[in-house]
């Protein structure tokens, strides 16, 4: 999609609810669309309003085998809640092996590109696998999580994986999110109210201490500007 057509779309959408911007999105994408959902609190909203316009949307998670416990739960609740499976991927179980037997179990601690090499044989080719067929792609993002997504628009352009990417929370706040969570009785990881506000995988992730940012616990021994994983290329 050209450059031009994005900045319409961002210019129609930005005073828009997130109910209307995803009601939108899946009319015009019917089933080539789909909700990635990492169970965060951003994403349990989405997975309320999408299952509330269009139950049959497809919503899917990716399992890396280094979940929390708390997360697992999460899933099941989440989906005893909304009567809905999320569909699960997982990563390819030969290259994890040949991962760890080559470089340790704990990999990631020892470089950025280790870091990145875990992350992508555990999140970016089984949600590669995921986009198969997909148009378009909704997900959690807001702008105020950390430095890297400042700029953050509602609706752009996923060079990586050629598809319409949908963050209709961009403009959200922290606080709108536990509103509306509140509100519509919306499950949610517990490990949110151990000031974990943001979690992925349980060896890369810690509670955030007073006055950090949102995102601090992530891979919390990198440098801010790196804290990435590659899903969201900025």
């Amino acid at each position: 999609m050209d450059t031009n057509k994005i900045k319409e779309l961002n210019e129609h959408f930005r005073s828009a609810s997130a109910q209307d911007i995803i009601a939108h999105f899946i009319a015009e994408f019917g089933d080539k669309i789909a909700l990635s959902s990492s169970l965060g609190a951003e994403d349990q909203v989405l997975t309320e309003m999408v299952v509330s316009i269009n139950p049959n949307t497809k919503i899917f998670t990716l399992d890396t085998g280094r979940l929390f416990p708390e997360t697992y739960e999460l899933i099941h609740r989440t989906s005893k809640k909304y009567k809905k499976n999320l569909q699960v991927f997982f990563p390819n179980a030969e290259k994890v092996q040949n991962m760890v037997n080559t470089k340790g179990i704990s990999l990631y601690y020892d470089s950025i590109e280790n870091r990145k090499e875990c992350c992508f044989v555990r999140k970016i080719e089984p949600l590669q696998r995921a986009f198969k067929g997909l148009e378009a792609w909704i997900c959690g993002l807001r702008a105020d999580q950390s430095v890297t997504r400042q700029e953050l628009e509602v609706v752009e352009w996923d060079a990586n994986n050629n598809l319409l990417k949908i963050n209709p929370l961009a403009f959200w706040s922290e606080q709108q999110v536990w509103d509306y969570i509140i509100e519509k009785g919306i499950p949610y990881n517990p490990l949110h109210d151990k000031n974990y506000p943001s979690i992925g995988c349980q060896p890369c992730t810690r509670a955030i201490m007073e006055g950090e940012d949102v995102r601090a616990g992530r891979w919390y021994w990198e440098n801010p500007d790196t804290k990435e994983c590659g899903l969201h290329k900025r």
